[in-house]
């Protein structure tokens, strides 16, 4: 396990690789790096989930996860980065097109939901250094909490950009509600079976 100390423990970017200098650095602006170019890959797959209309994508899966396994502040710089990389205009985000992109798209609909990805990636960093990750139920129950602050912000911005008078729920939130649960469970099971597998490749 990773080190304790006053009931903090290390993400698992943290425990991988080198934890000083210069080579500390390197492998977090690769490991940013990466992370950027992962979540705009899962925000592009999209899984059909009969009976829902609405298909899955992977995006949300990829903050969760990337804030679990990369800690608060390196998990914060690189949802940032992502943000930065699509209000410059690039296609990195699940709905965004050549025609449809930057910081006009991120004004829209989708807005909230972007600010609920920074807030998710700091919950499921703290998560982690309270060793949640470690743990199946604890880390469903992270994702639990991850989920809700993207829907919060998320349902609160279609609120006011809408108005209240239509049908909120029913366009921000139970058409996902499938695929969030896939997602979480997923999410729940991957970061404690890669710590085992980190703790077994020790011994």
């Amino acid at each position: 396990m990773a080190s304790q100390t006053l009931n903090s423990y290390n993400s698992l970017a943290e425990t991988l690789g080198p934890n000083a200098g210069a080579a500390l650095r390197i492998k977090q602006v690769a490991l940013v790096a990466l992370g950027i170019v992962l979540l705009a890959v899962l925000a592009k797959i999209k899984l059909p989930i009969p009976p829902s209309p609405v298909p899955v994508t992977m995006g949300t899966f990829g903050v969760l996860a990337i804030g679990a396994a990369y800690g608060p502040r390196l998990g914060l710089v690189t949802i940032l980065g992502y943000l930065i990389v699509g209000a410059l205009g690039y296609d990195v985000f699940a709905n965004s097109s050549a025609e449809k992109f930057g910081l006009e798209y991120m004004m829209g609909g989708t807005g909230g939901y972007l600010v609920g990805y920074v807030l998710a990636t700091l919950a499921l960093g703290w998560a982690a250094t309270r060793g949640w990750d470690r743990s199946v139920i604890w880390m469903a129950f992270a994702m639990l909490i991850g989920n809700a602050l993207i829907y919060v912000p998320g349902l609160l911005w279609l609120g006011v950009l809408y108005g209240w008078d239509k049908p909120i729920l029913e366009w921000g939130l139970t058409p996902f509600i499938i695929g969030d649960f896939m997602k979480l469970a997923l999410a729940a099971i991957l970061l404690p079976v890669t710590w085992k597998l980190v703790g077994k490749a020790r011994t």
